[in-house]
């Protein structure tokens, strides 16, 4: 908890900086602490705090047609977010923001530009309802995704502490909102309420801290925070996701190193494929079928099977030279393969 303490302050810190991202952060930290459905009812719960400490401190520069267009498209489009969370896993949708937001990654090794112009068409309603949308059903859904939508932000040519103050007030009606949902779907512990409490903490903490250096930040460092936030926040969700549909799938990589062969292994399932090297065959590719859905021509090759015993699995091989098939018997406890090569 000490910990989680002080990496909130650094966290909320960053993001007053870069425009967001520390809930991205902390979640890894919250996940040691808390079950997975309940980071996100955890980290509202800070982020709703360091919002309203960011409005304190930030009131005059708030952009309030920003304001007015934004949250009338938010609030139900996190409200359905919330409910999603409730009845599927995120995971899927977090790996695929994790990649979008790595890819800014080519971003931060480019010149920093001028600001450019007031983008008008980025200050349209329709843009702004959109924008509230989409800020909505992420952040209900995953809890903390605000980050992913700085470039969106970054087009209306605002000011520093006008961006800073503006999404203060869009999100913190989303975090109250989100809160209350998740309380209503069984999300709200005590366990998570102690996490969230901590996170406000620092939150306000760090508030207080950046509203004394903000203004002391340059325009092009404060957009080059920004990218490093939404890689890092990228980097984090993969670093969280991949492992978790890897799980899920029971897929991955195996490396296995005999006496008299060496083999690296792919496999998603029921689905494998590995490339596999012996002083006897050399090089040879080998892939899993299924024995219930072979070819016809796989399924010519098969010999009779022996009395008693069933076939556990078939692997074809492919060599240099040729392909067969590996097929593996299971008898009782007893287990052994037999190989039966193609015709030329």
């Amino acid at each position: 908890m000490i910990c989680l303490f002080f990496l909130a302050i650094l966290a909320f810190a960053v993001s007053t900086v870069s425009g967001g991202g520390a809930g991205l952060m902390l979640m890894p930290v919250l996940a040691l602490l808390l079950p997975g459905a309940q980071v996100p009812a955890a980290l509202s719960i800070g982020t709703a705090v360091s919002s309203l400490s960011r409005i304190a401190l930030f009131w005059r520069s708030i952009r309030w047609r920003v304001v007015g267009w934004f949250l009338p498209a938010a609030l139900p489009a996190a409200a359905l977010g919330a409910w999603l969370l409730s009845r599927f896993e995120p995971i899927y949708v977090k790996l695929i923001l994790g990649l979008f937001l790595t890819a800014n990654l080519p971003l931060l090794f480019l010149r920093p530009r001028p600001a450019p112009a007031r983008d008008q068409a980025a200050i349209r309603p329709v843009f702004l309802l959109l924008l509230g949308a989409g800020v909505g059903l992420l952040s209900g859904f995953t809890g903390a995704v605000g980050v992913a939508f700085n470039r969106f932000y970054l087009r209306l040519n605002l000011q520093k502490s006008e961006i800073v103050a503006t999404r203060a007030f869009n999100e913190v009606f989303l975090h109250l909102l989100k809160i209350v949902l998740y309380g209503m779907f069984g999300l709200l512990t005590d366990r998570s309420i102690m996490a969230g409490a901590i996170v406000a903490v620092a939150a306000v903490v760090a508030s207080w801290i950046m509203r004394h250096l903000i203004h002391h930040v340059a325009d092009h460092h404060f957009r080059h925070a920004s990218t490093i936030a939404m890689v890092g926040a990228g980097v984090v969700m993969l670093a969280t996701a991949v492992p978790a549909v890897l799980t899920r799938h029971d897929a991955g990589l195996r490396f296995v190193n005999e006496e008299q062969e060496r083999e690296m292994q792919a496999y998603w399932g029921l689905h494998a494929v590995a490339m596999a090297w012996n002083a006897r065959s050399g090089f040879v590719l080998e892939k899993r079928l299924d024995p219930a859905h072979l070819k016809l021509r796989y399924q010519r090759m098969l010999p009779p099977t022996p009395a008693g015993a069933t076939i556990s699995s078939i692997e074809k091989f492919e060599r240099i030279d040729r392909e067969g098939l590996e097929i593996h018997y299971i008898q009782g406890h007893r287990q052994w393969s037999q190989q039966v090569m193609a015709e030329d």
